[in-house]
């Protein structure tokens, strides 16, 4: 499973020019989902993201997690993040989950995260989707729970 993550002050999802998600100061998780993925991965990745000090104290030292700060989540399906591209210049896909099993173990993160968070908002699972953000830092990591 991978994870794109961006520290935003404000971001929002839209879908043929209606907002579907929203959320103020948090992050915005971009979230992929592999072959042989499950519900341990999920579960890696959440903890991980869960508890990341990655927002601004007093000193403007990154010492605040998600909590501390009553942060939002907007995660939005991305089988892309498992684009390979080492032969020729289309990007294979053959490393992205399945949709179904995808979808449900999407679903599942999805609901790790509204376990600890109080405002979790969500895209469509394989809808064209417009993400708009704000990054604030910019602040942007990848976590792969292959090297977790």
């Amino acid at each position: 499973m991978r994870a794109l993550i961006q520290r935003v002050s404000q971001a929002q999802v839209d879908i043929g020019g209606e907002t579907v998600g929203s959320i103020g100061k948090g992050l915005v998780i971009l979230l992929g989902v592999a072959h042989d993925d499950g519900k341990a991965q999920a579960d890696k990745l959440w903890t991980k993201i869960s508890k990341l000090r990655i927002f601004e104290d007093e000193n403007g030292k990154t010492n605040l997690s998600l909590s501390d700060v009553h942060g939002e989540v907007l995660v939005v399906s991305q089988f892309t993040l498992f684009a390979n591209c080492k032969k020729g210049n289309r990007p294979s896909f053959t490393e992205a989950g399945a949709p179904d099993e995808a979808n449900r173990l999407y679903g599942y993160f999805v609901d790790l995260a509204r376990r600890d968070v109080p405002y979790v908002a969500t895209g469509v699972f394989a809808a064209m989707m417009d993400v708009k953000l704000v990054n604030e830092g910019p602040f942007t990591l990848w976590l792969d729970t292959d090297t977790l």
